[in-house]
């Protein structure tokens, strides 16, 4: 499913209006009878009391009273806005419900009285709102969430960005949202996804062509596609059909990291798996290892790369390797920095970078941009934050920090890949999947059992896995994610969240692709 920004929706909006004749106010009903529609099922009989602004917003709240008073049920509204400052559709829709005998009121300031044994529909700010919610407004809903009312929000929680999930003041915490036609993205980005409760889409009537126009510019990540894009197995493969991977990774003292993301890889249907390690590690590393297969790279006597591994590294992955998996856990230094940049330049095969591999790129936009072959980086915020801080020269541009990168994950993910030209997996939550070529996908599988270590190892480990059997790079990444998500969420269901290790989301890889069957 699509997901769209406030500016994509009025230009649906825009388009089924004068492309295809449907007249706003018959929108604006139809928003609003969905709104009473569900409102009837969740709380049949109560009484509702509809908070609206003066914009569109709070006519749909209005259509709303209507149908639920036509329906027999007790309603109040309360507008909290200047009667003379309504929008055009919200006059006619106010006429029309004094008309019904919808009782009205003009006021800002709510009391006790208002919320006794009814529950609240939220009308008062839509998607278009771009400026803080302050004095009687922010006022007024700080009272609806001290209350013990049960709300439905129309289209979004009121004070929420409807493009980044920003908290713009103050937010209504809805127990449900009723939204038209598409999702939108703050229905999912943080902090604004934890004030939308359960979502619904309604459909009002928008022509299919448009909210499935590939000029949207994100989607979400759902497991039906995903399974789509799981190829069958041929009766008469044999293990070289399915990807031969080349983990690098490891250091001393964080030999785990390569263990966890070859095994993903194993679990996630790689034919071959070989981790490269520096040698000084391989005894250690050895008696731990059953189906990878190990290269010894030259290191520097501390347990770390020497950068005479790059040429190892090369003549390894043009012989066998479909694609590298590089970074987990293999430290900083002037080697690996000599390292990831040699690879990136040079490889003939995909590239997936994690954690250190990430950290030890320099020059990053001047790097990326000339890679031979796809790249997929998988960054966590601070490490997206460092290399959208990287001139060309590597030098460090205006400051962009961790907060701005929570703030907007989507469009900070999506200029970073078109910048580059990499595949960008910004994890957290969401993790958001940006393709070049401007296209960005919301993952909602996963849960917050897997803030744990080794589980960036495994994500790596996944994707470099389904590269490896020949996925396009973009493909690769969101199944990777739904598939780190899934494999999360099974996990949880036995372990617990509290309990979970990155190594219970590799077991339970594959009660992860048994459920896209």
């Amino acid at each position: 499913m699509k997901v769209a920004t406030a500016a994509e929706m009025r230009d649906i909006d825009r388009r089924t209006i004068e492309e295809y004749g449907v007249a706003g106010s018959l929108l604006m009903e139809r928003a609003g009878a969905a709104v009473a529609a569900k409102s009837m099922e969740l709380f049949p009989g109560k009484r509702a009391l509809v908070l609206c602004g003066g914009g569109n917003n709070g006519g749909d709240g209005l259509v709303a009273a209507i149908n639920l008073r036509n329906e027999g049920h007790t309603v109040n509204v309360i507008m909290l806005a200047e009667a003379d400052k309504l929008s055009h559709d919200c006059s006619l829709q106010l006429e029309k419900a004094e008309k019904a005998g919808v009782p009205v009121e003009f006021r800002k300031i709510l009391d006790n009285s208002d919320l006794q044994d009814a529950f609240v529909i939220d009308a008062i700010f839509g998607t278009g709102l771009s400026k803080p919610v302050a004095g009687d407004l922010a006022n007024a809903i700080r009272f609806i969430n001290e209350s013990a009312s049960p709300v439905v929000s129309v289209d979004i929680a009121s004070g929420i960005s409807s493009d980044t999930g920003e908290i713009l003041g103050e937010a209504v915490n809805a127990d449900y949202t009723v939204t038209f036609g598409l999702p939108k993205r703050g229905h999912f980005l943080y902090p604004g996804a934890g004030c939308t409760g359960s979502l619904y889409v309604e459909d009002i009537g928008f022509p299919e062509e448009l909210i499935e126009s590939e000029n949207i510019g994100a989607g979400l990540i759902h497991w039906q596609s995903v399974a789509a894009l799981i190829p069958e197995r041929a009766r008469n493969s044999y293990k070289g059909d399915y990807g031969h991977v080349l983990v690098i990774a490891g250091s001393r003292g964080k030999t785990g990291a390569a263990l966890m993301t070859a095994r993903a890889c194993l679990r996630s249907g790689s034919g071959l798996v070989t981790i490269g390690m520096p040698e000084s590690l391989m005894d250690a590393v050895q008696g731990r290892v059953t189906e990878e297969m190990t290269l010894p790279l030259p290191d520097k006597g501390d347990g770390t790369l020497d950068k005479k591994s790059l040429k190892v590294i090369l003549d390894f992955a043009w012989r066998h390797a479909d694609v590298i998996a590089f970074g987990p856990g293999i430290g900083v230094s002037a080697a690996t920095n000599k390292i990831v940049n040699g690879l990136v330049l040079s490889s003939t095969v995909p590239i997936v970078i994690d954690a250190d591999g990430l950290n030890s790129i320099e020059g990053s936009r001047d790097v990326l941009s000339r890679a031979k072959s796809p790249v997929i980086i998988t960054p966590h915020p601070g490490e997206m934050a460092r290399l959208l801080n990287q001139s060309v020269s590597g030098k460090r541009k205006s400051e962009i920090k961790i907060s701005d990168i929570e703030r907007d994950r989507i469009n900070m993910a999506l200029s970073f890949s078109a910048e580059t030209g990499v595949y960008v997996v910004l994890k957290g939550v969401p993790t958001v999947v940006a393709a070049p070529e401007g296209k960005a996908y919301i993952n909602t599988t996963g849960n917050p059992g897997m803030a744990t270590a080794g589980s960036g190892d495994v994500l790596t480990g996944i994707i470099a896995s389904l590269a490896g059997q020949g996925m396009p790079a973009i493909d690769a990444s969101v199944c990777g994610v739904c598939l780190h998500g899934l494999a999360g969420d099974s996990a949880a269901k036995e372990k617990g969240e509290q309990s979970l290790i990155a190594s219970d989301i590799i077991e339970a890889l594959p009660a992860a692709f048994l459920s896209l069957k």
